[in-house]
């Protein structure tokens, strides 16, 4: 196997046949810097300089032409040929708490969410240990590039990972998902994966906000907090943002959640003006972000911030907590994907 020396030594792993970089150094337990993990946000950005690797998306988004023509990589996209020394930062908090693995599963059930979002539920032989608000990698049959998808539900002895994933117009994956794909199918699961997971140490109090499919990971957290004893009568404000009344999505879960309307909140935001007057809609109108301005006000200030949905919506959140109110960033925490 190819040995991957970081920084001179600094950290020292092997690189087993199919994985890239990225995913080799974390199973090794190295703090390889990432979000995404799949070449779109540009965090794993490093610098080859000796060895050769296999550029696995020579196109990817999160490289610039600046970067190309320095002789930068994505490390989650770059497969060793042979031995490489890699340079870049390393980051002590993408040590992972849990190392990732490769894993066989089965698809267990199906159901719908809403009428273009729907949980699939696989079942491994072992144990599903990950993090509140994580995400794994699924290969489907048929689908050439793998698909990180968020946990909605907790770790467990089980072994059930259970996904919220909405439908792409005209995409493989989903298409799969969505129309070929019966209980008793196996794909192979890579994980967990993924940064801005539940943090039971934080004194604050907790508020989680949601887009799409966005709504799993976050669902993953309320229901870490809520079954944490850390955390136990600790407030969680819940925000969910739909384009329409028929998107939004996640309070009948939250019902289910030990303190709900006390210490556990529901809200949610309809942004399609015309879409919420046909449907009567009763609640807020608006983009999500300035719901949560609304309804917080001054306890913005003493939250900790999870986030998970469209860039614009995740952007548009960075601009409210981290320009406007001057929240540290370390207090917000989303995985960007694109």
């Amino acid at each position: 196997m190819p040995v991957i020396t970081v920084n001179d030594g600094e950290a020292v792993f092997e690189c087993r046949d199919g994985d890239n970089l990225l995913r080799a150094g974390l199973r090794a337990g190295v703090g390889l810097p990432y979000e995404c993990g799949v070449g779109a946000c540009g965090c794993c950005r490093g610098e080859v300089v000796e060895g050769q690797v296999d550029d696995l998306w020579p196109e990817a988004p999160g490289l610039s032409a600046r970067d190309r023509r320095k002789g930068r990589v994505l490390t989650c996209q770059s497969r060793p040929q042979d031995d490489v020394r890699l340079h870049l930062q390393l980051d002590a908090h993408a040590v992972p708490v849990i190392r990732p693995l490769r894993r066989t599963v089965r698809l267990a059930a199906v159901r719908d969410v809403t009428h273009d979002i729907r949980e699939f539920v696989f079942q491994a032989d072992a144990p599903a240990d990950f993090l509140p608000g994580q995400y794994a990698f699924l290969a489907l049959p048929g689908v050439p590039r793998e698909r990180a998808y968020s946990m909605a539900n907790l770790p467990n002895e089980a072994g059930e990972w259970h996904f919220r994933i909405r439908r792409v117009a005209g995409g493989e994956a989903t298409g799969t998902l969505f129309d070929h794909l019966a209980p008793g199918a196996t794909a192979q699961l890579d994980g967990p994966y993924g940064l801005a997971h539940l943090r039971p140490d934080s004194p604050r109090d907790i508020v989680c906000i949601a887009g799409g499919s966005g709504l799993a990971p976050m669902l993953s957290v309320a229901r870490g907090a809520a079954a944490h004893p850390a955390l136990a009568g600790r407030r969680l404000d819940f925000f969910y943002g739909g384009r329409t009344p028929a998107d939004v999505c996640g309070e009948a879960e939250l019902a289910s959640l030990p303190g709900y309307g006390a210490q556990v909140r529901y809200h949610a935001a309809v942004s399609d003006p015309a879409a919420a007057e046909a449907a009567r809609w009763p609640g807020a109108v608006g983009p999500v972000h300035e719901l949560v301005e609304r309804t917080l006000g001054e306890r913005l200030d003493a939250a900790e911030f999870y986030l998970a949905g469209p860039p614009p919506m995740v952007e548009a959140l960075q601009q409210l907590l981290q320009v406007t109110h001057r929240i540290a960033p370390e207090r917000i925490h989303f995985d960007r994907f694109f």
